[in-house]
């Protein structure tokens, strides 16, 4: 009688549950227990990939920061064209990776009460502001105002999901579009 070679789960399944709970519950709903109940598996195959929780932790932002970051930098320079182009693509980027705004905000509360997570979020920040601050250049804007529409572009994708005013009975979607074309003009 054969056996049948175990399965194991893969190393990324792992951190996309981590993210997902996250995203719920923050950092404290990610516990490894939690994780192999949700994936319907034991435990013993968390320790095949990693060596602790905080192994765990550090991949999930890695993660994090790859997709939100180089993925969609990659992305939008592949997509070419000019400035102009390259920024509405990345505002189109932005506004449709709804599923990472939850864990975009659950790292952003995290990093209010782990110093480590801050240095990583500002570095990501940093850089996200640096491209920005580059296309608006492009555009012909002075370093001043390109890094001020950066710092604005970047406030309305993060700060949008926690304003609840209902701007003149225009859709929040309406609402960003109009924001962006003032960014842009």
């Amino acid at each position: 009688m054969d056996v049948p070679a175990r399965i194991r789960t893969p190393r990324s399944s792992w951190v996309d549950a981590g993210l997902s709970a996250l995203s719920v519950g923050g950092p404290d709903a990610i516990r490894i227990e939690a994780l192999a109940q949700t994936l319907g598996v034991t435990k013993g195959g968390f320790y095949w990939h990693f060596a602790d929780r905080q192994a765990l932790l550090d991949e999930m932002l890695d993660t994090w920061e790859r997709v939100v970051s180089d993925d969609v930098i990659t992305l939008v320079e592949a997509h070419g064209g000019d400035a102009r182009g390259k920024l509405r693509h990345l505002f189109s980027i932005a506004e449709a990776i709804n599923e990472m705004t939850a864990i975009e905000l659950a790292i952003r509360e995290w990093a209010r009460r782990d110093p480590t997570v801050d240095t990583r979020l500002r570095r990501l920040d940093n850089r996200r502001m640096a491209f920005m601050t580059s296309l608006f250049t492009e555009l012909g804007a002075d370093r001043r105002d390109a890094e001020a529409r950066s710092y604005l572009a970047f406030s309305l994708f993060i700060g949008n999901h926690y304003v609840h005013a209902a701007g003149s009975g225009r859709s929040r979607r309406r609402f960003i579009e109009q924001s962006v074309q003032h960014l842009l003009a």
